[in-house]
């Protein structure tokens, strides 16, 4: 028989429409998860959905507006109302705009800020709110290396993830009682959408960033989604059933 890591397991996702959320809940479903996706993007939410259902288990798409907090709650209403239950919490949306300290405008800040710490704190709310009906369950956070600082041009997208980092052990030292778990997962540079956009509107092409990112990295090469998702099936699941509190390095030797 075969073992499936997640069986069972009601997990939802922000941003489970692209990048590495998108990656993960497909995994998460070959895993035996249901996997609740929230996002803006239907077509990508749907298409992921219906790929996770003809492989075996169950996925409903909830579009989900993370400027808006009762979006945020909506999304873990319909999981509840849908599958009875919330075993797992993938915080993956945000967006990394050039955002230096100096020249940072109020709009940049306040949309940062709002997607990557606000929206992740709501979310959080309900996520905890479910999870104890059902006697516990597992949060990840989506780190960065910037949150130790960050580069010069990401000032306000560190401070979003070092907020994140204090999140992460607060929701671990508040909630270990009632078997509420939340952990840091430190994702390296990657060629997401996100950062690709970015580049070719600085007028790089996706090849030569990676070539770039190669020279900089310890490893020598960027991150890709796979990395970050055995690691995620692993946070999710029992066997970290002890596991609270930890701050998850997956970022090819990279210390901003």
């Amino acid at each position: 028989m075969e073992n499936k890591r997640l069986k069972d397991k009601v997990i939802v996702i922000s941003g489970g429409t692209k990048g590495v959320g998108n990656a993960f809940a497909k995994v998460a479903g070959q895993e035996g998860a249901k996997v609740v996706i929230g996002g803006r993007d239907e077509s990508a939410g749907e298409e992921t959905a219906a790929f996770i259902r003809d492989n075996g288990s169950d996925a409903v798409f909830v579009h989900t507006d993370l400027l808006k907090v009762e979006d945020c709650k909506h999304l873990f209403d319909v999981a509840y109302e849908k599958f009875g239950k919330i075993d797992g919490f993938f915080n993956y949306a945000g967006i990394t705009p050039v955002s230096p300290l100096d020249t940072c405008d109020e709009e940049t800040f306040d949309l940062v800020t709002s997607v990557n710490y606000k929206a992740a704190f709501f979310c959080c709310q309900s996520a905890v709110n479910y999870m104890r009906k059902n006697g516990g369950g597992s949060i990840v956070l989506t780190g960065s290396a910037h949150a130790w600082g960050g580069q010069k041009d990401r000032a306000a997208y560190a401070m979003t993830k070092g907020v994140l980092r204090i999140l992460n052990e607060h929701i671990a030292h508040q909630y270990a009682d009632e078997h509420i778990r939340c952990n840091y997962l430190t994702l390296g540079w990657t060629a997401t959408e996100g950062e690709v956009s970015l580049r070719i509107s600085q007028g790089e092409s996706v090849e030569d960033l990676k070539k770039r990112a190669a020279g900089i990295l310890p490893m020598g090469r960027m991150c890709e989604y796979s990395d970050f998702t055995e690691a995620l099936v692993y946070l999710m699941s029992d066997a970290s059933s002890m596991m609270t509190g930890s701050t998850f390095r997956i970022t090819a030797g990279e210390y901003i």
